[in-house]
């Protein structure tokens, strides 16, 4: 074995370094809010939280599974984002299939229009007039259908097809009498697990993280998810720092929204949490080859 320089050495024991301190940059905000989730809010507003909960309880748990308005926004958002991204993954399959044949007829000119849209879009004002004249406002569907099919994940998918499924299974599977369906459904797609898998969390988390169109479109608090909920309450807890600052008298609404926005930070980010390292192996795999140009 040929031995390492000592200016090898040297970088790569400074590589290191940099990535156990970019680690605990990253995971530090992390464990800041577990700990204030778990800790007295008095402690959190006077700042003795630092990296370990200070007179450990579950009190804002037991608040936030206590709340209808959260249970509810949390089902919300579940509905949303499994729903919208079963849309999301079938649709992004129907337009990156076709689009990944050679004898397709005009795919150049889809495919262009389709990048077109991912450097110019109609805007915040279009979107809201388009939505109120579909009449889906106040629907749940007014947050699923605009964000219907994302470009740029329908683009890598079609790369994938083109790049990484031989030509030669489609031939065998004409001559053997299988459709074109049947072909897509029976031998692409089961050779596609990975790059799916990684689209299907992109659209995932897309939902589950977001709250400007149900902001915008949702006036019901019942159709609400548990984005916009979190974002009165960080608005809330942030009024409430401001009226203590003044000193307003009302600090047992103070304390609440204290503690009760990281508990529902954490409770919103469980799910997350535990999907990615479930499927963090399909990641390289399929995201690097759905990348290649095509």
């Amino acid at each position: 074995m040929k031995r390492r320089s000592r200016g090898d050495r040297i970088y790569q024991v400074a590589i290191n370094v940099l990535a156990v301190l970019i680690g605990l940059i990253t995971l530090y905000p992390l464990i800041y809010t577990l700990s204030a989730s778990l800790s007295k809010p008095i402690h959190i507003l006077s700042g003795e939280v630092v990296l370990w909960p200070v007179e450990m309880t579950l009190d804002s748990y037991r608040r936030v599974f206590a709340s209808a308005d959260i249970l509810n926004g949390y089902k919300n958002t579940i509905l949303y984002s499994v729903g919208g991204t079963f849309l999301n993954v079938i649709l992004t399959i129907m337009a990156a299939y076709p689009l990944s044949l050679p004898d397709l007829k005009g795919k150049n000119l889809v495919t262009f229009f389709i990048t077109f849209t991912m450097f110019f879009s109609g805007g915040m004002i279009p979107s809201f007039i388009n939505v109120k004249n579909l009449g889906l406002m106040n629907s749940p569907l007014a947050i699923i259908l605009p964000g219907a099919i994302n470009a740029t994940n329908m683009l890598i998918l079609r790369n994938y097809f083109i790049n990484s499924i031989p030509g030669e299974l489609r031939e065998a599977a004409s001559i053997d009498g299988c459709s074109p369906f049947t072909t897509m459904n029976r031998i692409i797609l089961p050779l596609s697990k990975s790059i799916l898998v990684v689209i299907t969390l992109y659209y995932f988390v897309a939902h589950w993280n977001s709250y400007f169109e149900a902001m915008m479109y949702i006036r019901d608090k019942h159709l609400q998810p548990l984005q916009v909920l979190l974002r009165q309450i960080l608005l809330l807890s942030q009024m409430g720092d401001m009226s203590e600052q003044m000193g307003v008298d009302d600090v047992n609404t103070v304390l609440i929204y204290a503690s009760l926005k990281y508990a529902i930070i954490v409770v919103s980010a469980v799910p997350l949490l535990i999907i990615y390292p479930m499927i963090q192996r399909f990641f390289e795999k399929g995201i690097m080859m759905g990348s290649i140009k095509g």
